[in-house]
């Protein structure tokens, strides 16, 4: 199982919000590039970018990825405003190896459809929700669509591997939730990709044991735990056993 380590980029700047709240904002480092090289250094099979100015409309950080997709060899998924092919096309050309669509999957499900044709297993889905409940836009809109049917409608529509975030617990520190994301995967037969809580090194390991008696949970992002160091990275690593360990 994948431990992903997330980098939120927000003004140039690496940050964290709780439950998604702008208002609701920590900068961990003004020089996301070294934090991304620090995350490779230690291990990381793979980086997770979400570019937060994007997805509220409020500008890019396309010259942030593409200076962290230089420094690594390692591959990183970037997500945030992804809502039409030529957003994929400029985060695809700034270095990005997967492009996250999230709640354009839910508004345009004709996009994801297009994208999967051109870019394959390159395009993940994000799926957000509270009380089982998809929210978009955000998070601030909730929708009347359940995870599992619109994880359904994408693996219908060619996803292989969606990243499932518990809104209440991001940022919160308070525990994945696992027992969702397994939910998910089951129902679907998708590839999931827990989000949203991690505490410790005790969230790690119930992750990678679930993962290991279903290995469609096939990866975990940390964020928050990381950067306050309630989660050492190099033995995060060595639990879930990275890629192969499923």
């Amino acid at each position: 199982m994948l431990v992903i380590p997330a980098i939120d980029l927000l003004g140039g700047r690496c940050v964290r919000l709780r439950q998604g709240d702008y208002n609701q904002e920590t900068v961990y480092s003004e020089d996301p590039v070294e934090v991304a090289v620090k995350w490779a250094s230690l291990g990381a099979e793979r980086l997770h970018l979400v570019d937060l100015d994007a997805a509220r409309r409020s500008g890019e950080n396309r010259d942030v990825i593409k200076a962290i997709a230089k420094e690594l060899a390692i591959p990183i998924e970037v997500g945030g405003g992804l809502r039409s092919m030529a957003n994929l096309e400029e985060v695809f050309a700034a270095g990005a190896r997967y492009g996250i669509i999230g709640t354009a999957a839910y508004r345009d499900p004709r996009f994801v459809a297009e994208a999967v044709k051109e870019y394959g297993d390159r395009i993940i889905v994000g799926i957000d929700a509270r009380d089982g409940q998809v929210a978009v836009e955000g998070w601030q809109e909730k929708v009347q669509v359940s995870a599992w049917e619109l994880g359904t409608q994408m693996k219908e529509l060619g996803v292989e591997t969606v990243i499932f975030t518990d809104i209440a617990r991001d940022g919160m520190l308070s525990g994945p939730n696992i027992a969702s994301s397994l939910d998910l995967a089951e129902k679907t037969g998708l590839k999931v990709i827990i989000s949203g809580g991690v505490s410790g090194l005790v969230d790690i390991e119930e992750a990678a044991e679930a993962a290991r008696k279903n290995p469609l949970l096939s990866g975990i992002i940390v964020g928050k735990a990381l950067y306050t160091g309630a989660v050492n990275l190099a033995e995060a690593l060595d639990l879930a056993g990275g890629e192969g360990g499923c």
